[in-house]
């Protein structure tokens, strides 16, 4: 599947370390241009009214959390808008209520992370061992 030049990626994660790691490493590939933002408002306020192609959010965020600014923007979110929740923890059943809110991909920040969202950003995702 050959992706569209210049993929536009939103991370909203607070901890600029974490961040850093994720947008450098993905940014290696050329097709993706992400963006960083340490918080559910400063996304907001960059959003307007354009979503980008993907939305990687944190979870757990300060102020707004990554599922209210899903809330906010769901109105907004087409099948062509890949939204992508990080959490730190494995739950099943914050995963279940993701899926009833409609987050459809969920990732876990583990040492698997990366290869996580690159299988989702690819349309791999079907593949991969979200639910197994």
């Amino acid at each position: 599947m050959q992706l569209e030049p210049g993929m536009n990626i939103f991370l909203i994660e607070d901890d600029k370390i974490y961040s850093d790691f994720i947008s450098k490493t993905l940014s290696r590939d050329l097709n993706y241009k992400v963006q960083a933002f340490y918080s559910a408002e400063d996304a907001l306020t960059a959003i307007g009214g354009n979503l980008p192609d993907v939305m990687i959010i944190d979870y757990k965020l300060p102020g707004m959390s990554g599922i209210e600014l899903f809330e906010k923007l769901k109105s907004k979110v087409t099948d062509s808008t890949k939204v992508i929740m990080l959490s730190a923890l494995d739950d099943g059943n914050m995963v279940l209520s993701f899926i009833q809110k409609g987050v459809r991909d969920y990732v876990i920040k583990d040492e698997n992370v990366i290869d996580s969202l690159q299988s989702i950003l690819e349309g791999k995702d079907d593949e991969s061992y979200l639910f197994n």
